[in-house]
């Protein structure tokens, strides 16, 4: 029987694809093309309007072909988690809506369509189950999940109301799935959550590292110790095998990355981890979303301006090469000119390598949706055209200051220009094109940054 799967949001979404995927091909499903598939899976997000409006559109595309052939349709992800049952009687034609804590009940699904008869999908799950593998077959770079969920209750985010409290993963279901990753010819990972710096595991198995400070307070491991505890076993794992963790060894893990984190919550014993342990990619996104005091109270953000200036100023101290990135949200109600002032000050003192920018769009259920002092949609664009501009500006500047240097790349995939060069990716996550042969993708290579075009290096290869 052949599945098709389309998934749209965040990495999670992604890695949560993966596990879906995981389960089909157990099951002796195949990938195949939408218009011959036996089960169609949408995997939907409801942070932005943008992605729920794409996600609706593509919905009633299917719900019109079911009225010509038969399959099953399902409807998965923080959508089917909002609106529930709301959604079938919206399209009729949806067979199951899976929110977020129903996933597990996807293979139950399976069966059912096998046997050729349905599912009543009634049972609640009160607790969120992580996979245990997040990964594609094949591939040389996946997520692993390592917590759920959101406590910070951003006023403008709907995330907390349809991924629920937060939950953390344990740490040896952790370090399994990386040794998995690892045995199947994974070179980068990214560790995900809602909010990776707020990870705590109180569970017997999480014994800290030797010598480092990795418990909090009745014995809890927080993420600090977790990169500790991760970066030791890749450690202990080449050494017993003769070799090193890093990207110059042939094979192996060599890189790690995490997202997503929230500022008030990046500690400085997490600072120190990075700087210690070469494995971390010198890169972290770190999302601001306003510069000016006002709002960031309004949006429930729980720092300031200062506070977020003062974080960043520690981390550059302390991890040489450090680049970052971050969100930021113009036209929130009641935003002033001020206000964005602020915000682009903010911009200039950080420097953002880039910057995933918007303006607000009022989401259903959210706090934010009762405030006063709408911002009209023509000034919320003129404000956001002017964010976009700077940090166009700050990106080109930060790129020329970077020529020359010489730096690691993980071959990710072909140019689109050009079938003779890749491209790829350094560690503080710059893109990359360079002359190779395909065979070089998911390798790492010695790059020197000769020019730029665009947002995009070009760089020749080098023997160090």
């Amino acid at each position: 029987m052949k599945y098709n799967l389309e998934t749209y949001g965040c990495e999670m979404n992604k890695a949560e694809s993966a596990a879906l995927e995981a389960m089909l091909r157990e099951r002796g499903w195949e990938a195949g093309p939408r218009d011959s598939a036996d089960l169609v899976l949408i995997n939907t997000c409801t942070v932005r309007a943008t992605a729920e409006n794409r996600a609706w559109g593509r919905i009633a595309q299917f719900a019109s072909e079911k009225r010509k052939r038969r399959f099953v349709l399902v409807v998965v992800g923080c959508m089917a988690e909002q609106y529930r049952e709301a959604m079938k009687e919206r399209v009729p034609e949806i067979d199951y809506v899976l929110g977020t804590f129903q996933k597990q009940s996807f293979g139950l699904i399976l069966d059912q369509i096998a046997a050729g008869t349905s599912y009543d999908l009634t049972e609640e799950t009160p607790a969120y189950v992580f996979s245990k593998t997040h990964s594609e077959p094949g591939a040389f770079r996946a997520f692993v999940p390592i917590m759920h969920g959101c406590n910070n209750f951003c006023s403008y985010c709907i995330v907390p109301y349809v991924r629920g409290r937060e939950t953390s993963r344990a740490p040896d279901d952790i370090l399994a799935e990386i040794d998995s990753l690892e045995a199947a010819g994974v070179r980068e990972i990214t560790l995900l959550g809602q909010n990776v710096n707020s990870y705590r595991w109180e569970g017997t198995k999480a014994e800290p590292v030797a010598g480092q400070g990795d418990r909090q307070g009745g014995g809890a491991l927080d993420f600090a110790g977790l990169l500790r505890v991760v970066a030791a076993h890749l450690r202990e794992k080449r050494a017993s095998a003769g070799g090193e963790a890093s990207a110059a060894a042939s094979s192996g893990i060599g890189w790690i990355r995490f997202l997503t984190s929230h500022p008030k919550d990046l500690s400085d014993d997490l600072i120190r981890v990075i700087a210690e342990e070469p494995i971390f990619c010198r890169h972290v996104h770190l999302c601001i979303q306003s510069g000016s005091d006002r709002v960031l109270a309004a949006m429930n953000r729980k720092y300031t301006k200062e506070y977020f200036l003062g974080l960043v100023d520690r981390m550059k101290a302390a991890i040489p090469g450090l680049s970052l990135s971050t969100d930021i949200l113009v036209g929130f109600p009641g935003e002033t000119e001020e206000d964005l002032e602020e915000t682009l000050e903010a911009m200039r003192k950080v420097r953002f390598t880039y910057s995933f920018m918007y303006y607000y769009n009022p989401r259903e259920g959210t706090p934010a949706m009762k405030l006063a002092g709408k911002v009209p949609d023509k000034v919320k664009k003129a404000r956001l055209a002017r964010v976009i501009a700077l940090q166009k500006e700050i990106s080109a500047e930060l790129m020329a200051e970077r020529l020359g240097a010489v730096d690691d790349i993980l071959i990710e995939d072909r140019s689109k220009r050009s079938s003779k060069e890749m491209l790829g990716r350094t560690a503080r996550d710059e893109m990359v094109v360079i002359a190779a042969d395909p065979s070089r993708i998911g390798q790492f290579a010695r790059v020197a940054l000769k020019a730029k075009s665009g947002n995009t290096f070009r760089a020749e290869e080098v023997n160090e």
